[in-house]
Order: C-alpha cells, then sequence, then structure tokens
C-alpha cells in the first residue's frame, strides 16, 4: 500500500486543520449496562502470533514462488479447519513491469445462508523488493512481511478459529488478497495504471459468489508492530465513516483507546479503496500510520526489517478483540 497520489495527500493537508479541530480524540465513554455488555470468544494473542510466524517461516510470499505456493496451501487448510466453506479463486494479472503474476485469493465463509454479512480481509503475499531498506544493498530484495500482510492475515485466522467455536449471528466471509504489494518501487517509473492491490480489484469485479454483498467490511493491514496506534484513514471516513465509529467506540468500551485514535488520517492505496470503489462496499482500513515519518508508516515499511521479531502480541490482541466485539455486536 502506499499514499494513492498528491492530490489527495494536498487535499488532506489543506483540510488537515479542520480535521484536527473537527474531530474527537476520544469517542464518549459510556457505562455499558450488563444486559447489554458483549460477550465474545477468548481471542487468544498466542495463537495468532503463531499463524504470523508460521506464514513467515515460508520465507517471503511473493507471487510465482514457491513459498508463495506453500503459505496459499497452509492459508487453504487453516481456513478449512474453521469455515463452512472455502473458495481459492485463482487469477493472472500483471504487474506494473509485464510480468505476469498467478494469484491466489483464498476465501473462507461461515453462515453461507444469512443476508447480513460482514467481510473481513487483510492480503497475504509480501513485498518482491525492499524498497525503502535503509541499506542499498537490500532494496531488490523480497521481505518476509510480517507486519505488512501477515499480521492481518494471523488476527483473522484467529477470529476464523473463534468464529468455529462460537458462531455469531451473521454471515462473515475472511477474505486473503492476494498481489496488493507488488506496486511500483521507489524511484522506478511505469506506465500509469492501478498498480497496487491487485487481488482486491480482481475480487471486487469477480467476487466469489455472483452479485455479493455484504453490509460493511473491516481490513486489517500492518497491525502487529508494537505500540501501534490507528487512526481514521481518509478513505475509510469518505466511504464508510459509521463503520470507523463502530469499530473505534467498540476499542474504547474494551480499554484499547491508546489504539484507536479518533484522529483522522493520510488517504491510503489499500485494499479497501477497490472495494469501496468498485464493488460498493464500505470498508474501513485498519493500519498503522507514523504521521511524523517520511513515508507515512513504520520504519520496517518495505524493509528486510519487517519480520518477526516486531511483532507485538498485545498488539494483535487489541485488534483482534476488537472486530470480534464488533462482530458479535450485530444481531
Amino acid at each position: 500500500m502506499k499514499f494513492k497520489n498528491s492530490y489527495y495527500l494536498i487535499a488532506f493537508l489543506l483540510m488537515a486543520p479542520f480535521f484536527l479541530t473537527n474531530c474527537n480524540t476520544e469517542p464518549e465513554k459510556k457505562d455499558i449496562p450488563k444486559e447489554n455488555q458483549i460477550i465474545t470468544p477468548d481471542f487468544s494473542a498466542d495463537s495468532a502470533f503463531a499463524f504470523v510466524k508460521k506464514q513467515t517461516d515460508f520465507g517471503p510470499r511473493v507471487p510465482n514462488s514457491e513459498a508463495h505456493s506453500l503459505c496459499a496451501d497452509y492459508l487453504y487448510k487453516q481456513l478449512e479447519n474453521y469455515c463452512d466453506t472455502v473458495i481459492i479463486q485463482q487469477f493472472t494479472t500483471k504487474a506494473y513491469n509485464g510480468t505476469t503474476l498467478n494469484g491466489k485469493n483464498i476465501i473462507g465463509s461461515f453462515g453461507i445462508g444469512k443476508t447480513n454479512r460482514i467481510v473481513l480481509a487483510a492480503h497475504w503475499d509480501s513485498r518482491h523488493v525492499a524498497d525503502h531498506d535503509p541499506v542499498v544493498a537490500n532494496r531488490n530484495k523480497p521481505i518476509d512481511g510480517a507486519n505488512d500482510g501477515a499480521s492481518g492475515v494471523g488476527v483473522l485466522l484467529e477470529i476464523a478459529r473463534q468464529l468455529s467455536i462460537k458462531v455469531p449471528t451473521v454471515g462473515i466471509d475472511i477474505v486473503f488478497f492476494d498481489a496488493e504489494d507488488y506496486g511500483v518501487p521507489e524511484g522506478v517509473t511505469a506506465p500509469d495504471g492501478e498498480w497496487w492491490g491487485l487481488g482486491s480489484q480482481y475480487w471486487a469485479k469477480n467476487p466469489h459468489v455472483s452479485g455479493y454483498r455484504a453490509n460493511y467490511g473491516i481490513l486489517l493491514d500492518m497491525v502487529g508492530a508494537e505500540d501501534a496506534v490507528f487512526h481514521y484513514e481518509y478513505f475509510s471516513s469518505y466511504y464508510a465513516q459509521d463503520v470507523l465509529t463502530k469499530i473505534w467506540t467498540t476499542a474504547y468500551k474494551f480499554g484499547f483507546g491508546n489504539y484507536f485514535l479518533a484522529e483522522k488520517s493520510h488517504p491510503i492505496t489499500d485494499d479497501h479503496y477497490y472495494v469501496n470503489t468498485i464493488a460498493g462496499i464500505p470498508m474501513v482500513d485498519i493500519i498503522h500510520q507514523v504521521s511524523s515519518s517520511e513515508t507515512g508508516f513504520t520504519s520496517t515499511w518495505h524493509t528486510l526489517s519487517d519480520n518477526i521479531q516486531h511483532i507485538d502480541k498485545t498488539t494483535l490482541a487489541a485488534v483482534g478483540k476488537t472486530v470480534l466485539a464488533v462482530i458479535y455486536e450485530e444481531k
């Protein structure tokens, strides 16, 4: 993922004073009557961490690689253990450099017959180049993508495990998007085009179920760093402010207000952008942004340091418990 483009970034900067003076830093905190308290399964941070590590153990999950193929099989089998149905949506697409990518969107579903549905998503591929690594010699090497990719998938696998234990009222579709992170590297010139989120673009145009609809969606990306903070990402706020408010209010109820800050931030080209604009499903991106960083992200972003050593269980738990609570709040 990256900043959408200079137009949106300039627009954000011009409107930033308005945003900062017109949003609350915290949702209103209220005592919850006992009869209205949310009963959710016990999200296991240890389990989520193990799911993240298993993905990185395969090595960089770059499309067309052996690690990518092995990890796809693993993800399919894990979802098969928990979900009612699992589908691998195979597709081919062209990358910015003309490479043909053999992609696999992996989709697990609960409550097939339910019309009220939520789609949960993360990308499972990892970047083919470490184009922001501080060591120049590393910049053409692929990355593990522990935070950028595997963290969101790990949280969703643990959520799937919990959903299999306590069935929610609503239908749930978990989508692992492929070929999200094969976008144009820093300093490389490429033809005009939408080169990020290739798997989500394909799914948005060709959903796994004909006429597929969901009430809303939640995308998890870079949700494993220590002391992560999640803001109101620009496109999430534009297309799905009600969903943002629902998630952030739930996080605050559960004591995770230090992670979920009700402050608006930069527009990001991520899978949610295409789900919003092509599929027409309001989707929020829970993504760690760093306003003080030159890239807008953490220091490990698109570097070889994006590895399992930089994954924090408490962050995984904050995100996982919040998303689970949102799911079980639905009637």
